[in-house]
């Protein structure tokens, strides 16, 4: 696959000068509450960098897997805050059995139920969560900019092997003296907590609203179904229209059939690549799915709702008539 690296060079001199107004802007305010506009830039601009972090994990970017490898780290860990070793394990998963129960990690039991069969076992607080979990999606995303660090650090001290885990932790600890440190040496104690609570609220919302239409309320594929590559690929993923503005927002994302198709495509060759696909779809008569944005939102809702039933009376589900399994 061709390279871009104009696009993404310009990609990242764009970041860089957001993140030097980002710095410049928390010089100049000082202890002021305007503080809390930089952490929701920063919130933003740090989801940018995970944009790009997925894009060279995927090997689009640079000409070799190890350069490829070695900066997709630097961008997870040493900007972001992730594991770039985590996240790669749990994204070679699902792009290899997306929605397919039972194998895909990104819609394994958690806070909130992606199955109707996960749903009926919840108990206690995630029962409560669970009955509500559409409505409450978009509310705990807040928190997921905080369990992204935690899975991080817990993936990178554990006793399981780690390729990379001393790197990895350095470019966290560097991470960490770098932003969080200056935060609280800066601002007063008070100041310092909220500005990090809205930056990881913000990048937690951007985060989960960037990939949660990609592939929620889709199809779900059993766990022992035959399908082939091609349909598999096309029937559980979702495109989001709206052409330049929504590529940029989601970092390509928004061409999630093409993206699943060919995960090595840079994100420019996307939109002419999505032409040949829906032309391949009809001929195969094979369907594909895209919407806007809120259109999707609202579906993702809908279906959390619906699957969150099951929390209500486990041993009388109104999803099993509806729930979707190809």
């Amino acid at each position: 696959m061709a390279r871009t690296p104009w696009f993404y060079a310009l990609v990242g001199v764009l970041i860089a000068l957001g993140f030097g107004g980002a710095i410049t802007g928390f010089v100049l305010f000082g202890a002021s509450w305007f503080q809390l506009l930089i952490a929701g830039a920063l919130g933003i601009l740090f989801t940018q960098v995970a944009f790009l972090a997925h894009e060279a994990a995927h090997r689009q970017i640079l000409d070799s897997g190890p350069a490829n490898d070695r900066l997709a780290r630097f961008l997870g860990n040493g900007i972001v805050g992730m594991s770039y070793s985590w996240w790669s394990s749990k994204h070679t998963r699902h792009h290899a059995n997306p929605n397919r129960a039972g194998r895909d990690p990104d819609i394994a039991i958690d806070t909130i139920s992606f199955l109707a069969e996960d749903a009926a076992t919840a108990r206690g607080i995630r029962r409560m969560i669970t009955r509500r979990q559409g409505w409450l999606f978009f509310p705990l995303l807040t928190l997921e900019g905080l369990n992204l660090h935690a899975l991080a650090v817990r993936h990178l001290i554990g006793r399981g092997h780690v390729k990379g885990r001393w790197p990895e932790l350095g470019l966290l600890a560097l991470r960490f003296a770098v932003f969080v440190v200056p935060v609280f040496l800066l601002l007063p104690l008070g100041m310092a907590f909220a500005f990090l609570g809205v930056q990881l609220a913000v990048f937690g919302i951007y985060m989960g609203a960037s990939f949660a239409p990609n592939h929620k309320g889709m199809p779900v594929i059993d766990r022992d179904a035959k399908l082939d590559f091609f349909t598999k690929q096309v029937r559980t993923s979702r495109n989001i229209g709206g052409g330049w503005w929504a590529t940029w927002l989601m970092g390509g994302l928004n061409y999630q059939i093409e993206h699943h198709l060919f995960p090595g495509m840079p994100r420019p060759h996307l939109a002419r690549a999505r032409q040949i696909v829906r032309d391949q779809c009809a001929a195969l008569d094979v369907p594909y799915t895209e919407t806007t944005l809120w259109r999707s939102y609202g579906i993702v809702i809908g279906y959390l709702n619906r699957v969150g039933l099951a929390a209500r009376d486990p041993f009388e589900c109104p999803m099993v008539a509806e729930y979707r399994r190809v």
